[in-house]
């Protein structure tokens, strides 16, 4: 027992440390203290039900220690996020536990492998969607240790991780056999040389630069929206864009950063528009500004989406968490946020709109908002750049989706100051380093408050503004119109997983049937 939960522990352990500002080079050995737990007990249904509760026990704790301080925006958050990724986590292990006791040890690594993967790619793609616990954004921190993400995405770095394990709890079964400790040595430290080499001699292609700013205004979240605050925001806002260099070419605010919905169909016309563009012409400024804010979309009642909602006079509209392009001509592009936070920004399901009270509150605005897709890519003085939102970060094929529209860099808008100082807004920061690796693309930042700053297309970060600080940032950030592998043909892995589970589970069954009519021996 006490060995048991040792070993359980040991796990935790080596798993979190690449969400809380640490390295994630453990997570290549994480694994194995749970494989052994799984290798001391026998088929029996008594066994699986311990091995049930040491499994849960391990990836709870894995949850509670990596997105505590969800606990800061709403206590239930960090309890509803724990259930659900625990859960998915579940499903992979224990049908690989289940196989390795009464099928082949092929194919229980095989599952366990395709199983993991499948289920992590059913975060990113599924209605409830919480991909912050899959095992390639450990990596964060160690991008000069995962350039050939630009090949595979994080599923590459979560594939990697899995055979690790595998083969190091292997090697350490068979301690003698040098052959298994080579095997184990070579899948562990080959992808790190491959990833030094493309790091090392990779260089941008040649194509310019623009000049961005990136603001942080430091405003506090829980007063953002109090009444009566809003024309001092305004003005605050107003006289940071003011602030900024005149030569910048790009000038970029956080998201949801004014303290007003605007109406679709009069945005060119609301008074913050007017009052910045008229900025821009006092300072002779040629740039863009690219900011958040929530947007309102009205519908003809044939033509209302799943999302929309009524107002008191009975007509449809869609709230949007939203980036604006605003400079001095009458070109206003709009980006509507398309991945939105579970239970904050959307409720899927029946079930969920029951379950009010399990928000997890990870930034932007309250309520069941309308749904966008990647893109279109803002053009301003020839430049395309895409403008993801905060969460959006999370996932690797819906920024590649800017990229295909065409954008050569990416624009962030954030606002991560609903969880404090914790680790929540800096592996969220860090998060992006591996966008940049994924499609090539510079990154500017604008937070709310920490962290704002500058990515290069290898994943360095170049500048950036800390927790509680007000201020601004300028940089160059280089462009880029090549597409990597990984843009082209986004989450494969994760399809390719999807499918080898269902083959996995069908040979399985094909096999348990044959040996109870004793076809196999």
């Amino acid at each position: 027992m006490f060995r048991k939960l040792t070993a359980a522990i040991l796990s935790v352990i080596l798993l979190s440390p690449g969400w809380l500002g640490a390295t994630g080079l453990t997570l290549p050995f994480a694994l194995v203290p749970l494989l052994w737990i799984s290798s001391s007990y026998d088929a029996s249904r008594r066994s699986w039900r311990r091995m049930f509760g040491w499994a849960a026990l391990t990836f709870a704790l894995w949850n509670v220690a990596t997105v505590w301080w969800i606990w800061n925006a709403t206590p239930v958050g960090p309890v509803a996020a724990t259930l659900a990724s625990t859960f998915f986590n579940m499903i992979a292990f224990m049908l690989f536990h289940t196989v390795s006791k009464k099928g082949p040890k092929a194919l229980a690594y095989t599952l366990l492998v395709a199983g993991w993967i499948a289920t992590e790619y059913w975060y990113t793609v599924g209605e409830f969607s919480w991909p912050w616990l899959i095992l390639g954004n450990g990596f964060s921190h160690e991008v000069w240790a995962v350039q050939w993400y630009e090949y595979t995405g994080i599923f590459g770095g979560t594939l990697w991780v899995l055979l690790s394990n595998i083969l190091l709890y292997e090697a350490w079964r068979r301690r003698r056999d040098a052959k298994a400790w080579t095997w184990a040595g070579a899948v562990v430290l080959l992808p790190i040389l491959v990833s030094l080499g493309i790091f090392w001699s990779y260089e941008a292609p040649d194509e310019g630069s623009v000049t961005v700013s990136v603001v942080q205004p430091n405003i506090d979240c829980y007063d953002k929206f109090a009444a009566g605050t809003e024309q001092m925001q305004e003005r605050l806002l107003l006289s940071m864009i003011e602030e900024a260099p005149a030569g910048s070419d790009f000038i970029v605010l956080p998201e949801t950063v004014w303290p007003y919905a605007y109406d679709e169909r009069y945005l060119p016309q609301a008074p913050v528009v007017t009052k910045i563009r008229e900025i821009l012409r006092e300072k002779s400024s040629g740039a863009m500004i690219v900011t958040g804010a929530e947007t309102i979309v009205y519908y003809p009642p044939e033509e209302q989406t799943e999302t929309a909602r009524q107002n008191e006079r009975g007509a449809f509209y869609d709230k949007f968490n939203s980036t604006l392009g605003i400079d001095t001509t009458a070109c206003l592009p709009i980006h509507h946020k398309g991945r939105l936070v579970i239970g904050v920004e959307s409720t899927p399901t029946w079930i969920f709109k029951a379950l009010k009270f399990l928000v997890i509150d990870l930034g932007g605005t309250v309520g069941q908002l309308g749904v966008g897709e990647p893109g279109p890519a803002f053009v301003h003085n020839g430049v395309s750049v895409g403008t993801p939102i905060c969460y959006e970060g999370l996932y690797g094929n819906f920024y590649g989706g800017f990229v295909r529209e065409g954008a050569r860099a990416l624009l962030i808008s954030s606002n991560d100051g609903w969880w404090g100082d914790t680790p929540g807004h800096k592996h969220l920061f860090s998060i992006a380093r591996l966008r940049a690796v994924e499609h090539r693309r510079a990154i500017a930042r604008s937070a709310n408050t920490g962290t704002s700053g500058f990515i290069d297309t290898r994943g360095d970060v170049q500048q950036k503004l800390g927790w509680d600080r007000r201020g601004i940032l300028t940089g160059e950030v280089e462009l880029n119109s090549e597409l990597t592998f990984y843009t082209r043909y986004g989450d494969y892995l994760g399809r390719i997983s999807e499918l080898l589970m269902g083959l996995c589970i069908l040979y399985y069954i094909a096999y348990r049937i044959k040996k109870k009519n004793h076809l196999v021996k």
